[in-house]
């Protein structure tokens, strides 16, 4: 059966409904100095698609550069967001008996920031996703402390600009396997050959080295040329590749 042109909904396709139920700005003076503004909408949106109707309620809450989102859908979760300056939280959660509780956050500025990821399973009582973050940033380093896949990993890295003129910059990673006790320890590269060509290169304390060439031909269009060896095991190991990337 043919579908019917003038038809709102085509066949296969996806109908979605959007309306917006209410939305109002306030304003209540504080003082002669300066006055607080709220803004507060409800958005209600529902999508069909093969005879399967789904929905979700927005509820957010504006005041100056504090953002605060309810949202609830018709799979039975709940997010709430909060957004500031320099603080960011989502916290998500499933009506259910025994529901998954999903948080992250982050804290900081852009010079210094913490996170974290936390997924905690009521069924269980336990945690079974967490990860930990920790990042310092400034004009010419990044450093950085990871702790992830529940604790079994902390990763420390370091990123040194050394010359911006050539883009040139140097960089270690140190990674700690606690189930294995075992070290990774990679020292990293990159120069700038010209303002279209870079070089970059790796060697980690297991013998594993790898490099690559890297020219812009034309506007966003890449040839890249890379090479991986293993200092230990040359014969067997050795891996060379060549890509490109064409953009119009």
């Amino acid at each position: 059966m043919a579908c019917d042109p003038a038809a709102s909904v085509r066949c296969g396709e996806e109908e979605r409904i959007t309306r917006q139920l209410s939305s109002e700005r306030t304003q209540i003076k504080e003082n002669r100095d300066g006055a607080l503004d709220m803004e507060k909408a409800i958005i209600a949106s529902g999508t069909k698609k093969n005879n399967f109707l789904s929905g979700e309620i927005q509820s957010q809450l504006k005041n100056k550069n504090v953002t605060v989102d309810v949202i609830a859908n018709s799979e039975s979760n709940v997010e709430v967001q909060h957004l500031h300056e320099i603080a960011s939280f989502t916290t998500s959660i499933e009506l259910t008996a025994n529901p998954i509780i999903n948080f992250s956050g982050v804290i900081g500025t852009n010079k210094i920031a913490v996170g974290a990821h936390l997924l905690l399973d009521t069924t269980i009582g336990e945690l079974t996703k967490y990860n930990l973050a920790l990042s310092i940033t400034n004009a010419e380093l990044i450093a950085s402390l990871h702790l992830y896949n529940q604790g079994d990993f902390l990763s420390a890295s370091y990123y040194q600009l050394v010359s911006p003129l050539t883009n040139t910059a140097v960089g270690a990673e140190l990674t700690h396997n606690f189930p294995n006790n075992e070290n990774t320890l990679t020292f990293g590269a990159q120069h700038s050959l010209d303002p279209l060509t870079t070089i970059k290169a790796q060697v980690n304390n297991f013998g594993k080295a790898s490099a690559l060439i890297q020219h812009q031909w034309r506007p966003k269009s890449l040839i890249t040329l890379t090479a991986e060896v293993d200092t230990k095991a040359i014969e067997n190991s050795s891996k060379v590749g060549l890509s490109l990337l064409l953009n119009p």
